[in-house]
């Protein structure tokens, strides 16, 4: 099976659990609060990830203008404020010297992404996107209500509402990406 098939596949399965509910809520094996940001992380993606399984490479690279960024550099940046976040939030660090030679590109975008990040399929990048979010949700689950209240250390943000960014941020981007759709040739 290639990798088009496979995403049609798990968004197929996925999308008939999901969607078949409507329902945002506790999922099996988090605690209440944080398997409903799950429930609602987990849409959002499905949902960024129908948009864009279908496109072939000319799209995926398509600048609407010279500002713009491409579809994959902005999945590639939903996958790296994820990362960022994992780190942020689970070990109380930004990115290290290593890791940020990985994402920074990705996390800035602009000129740099978009003349680094091109001439790559969208599966590229959205398994890189699953592979960050299946690490998300494996740390998730060994947290609680309580770990989800309380702030990050030296912030004054908390755990939930760093969550809530990344997928509002999502959201947003989810936005853009739709917008940059309705704009490719025809």
């Amino acid at each position: 099976m290639n990798l088009r098939s496979y995403w049609a596949l798990v968004l197929l399965l996925n999308g008939i659990a999901l969607h078949a509910q409507n329902i945002i809520g506790p999922q099996k094996g988090y605690s209440a609060q944080i398997g409903t940001t799950v429930s609602m992380l987990e849409d959002l993606k499905k949902r960024v990830t129908n948009s864009v399984v279908n496109l072939n490479m000319a799209e995926v690279d398509f600048l609407l203008d010279e500002k713009a960024n491409r579809i994959g550099a902005l999945i590639l940046h939903l996958a790296a404020t994820e990362k960022y976040y994992q780190l942020y939030t689970f070990e109380n660090r930004g990115f290290n010297k290593e890791e940020s030679e990985k994402w920074d590109v990705a996390l800035s975008l602009g000129d740099r992404a978009r003349k680094s990040i091109t001439n790559k399929p969208i599966e590229f990048y959205l398994t890189i996107w699953e592979d960050v979010r299946k690490e998300t949700l494996k740390l998730l689950k060994n947290k609680d209500d309580d770990w989800f209240a309380s702030k990050v250390k030296g912030s004054s943000m908390n755990n939930h509402w760093a969550w809530y960014h990344v997928m509002e941020h999502q959201a947003n981007h989810m936005g853009q990406i739709r917008l940059i759709i309705n704009r490719l040739p025809k």
